[in-house]
């Protein structure tokens, strides 16, 4: 299992509509791709020099394939729609963590 896990400081002033719209559109149109598990989106509880809120969103996916398959065909849709929205509201970067051990 692998967590694609998207890390995004976003504007207070945009702050609300974006967190409303990855709610109830962007992560409901990843999980549609059939290509991710589940979602959650976690806020990062330190104060950043730059300002704004920080958020990590994470993707559950079953295996690399998976993953390389979205990145292929999905990637640049769906990283588009956010750009359009926010332009220059936010800065993100992406990691992938592979799950060793859960209990």
């Amino acid at each position: 299992m692998i967590i694609y896990n998207v890390t995004i400081n976003i504007d207070e002033s945009v702050h609300e509509d974006w967190l409303q719209w990855m709610k109830c559109e962007h992560i409901p149109d990843m999980l549609s791709t059939k290509k991710f598990t589940g979602a959650k989106i976690c806020k990062v509880l330190v104060e950043e020099e730059m300002g704004g809120l920080t958020y990590a969103v994470q993707y559950r996916v079953k295996d690399r394939e998976t993953l390389n398959l979205y990145y292929k065909e999905d990637a640049d849709r769906m990283q588009s729609a956010g750009l359009r929205l926010f332009a220059d509201k936010f800065v993100a970067f992406r990691t992938e963590l592979e799950i060793i051990s859960e209990q």
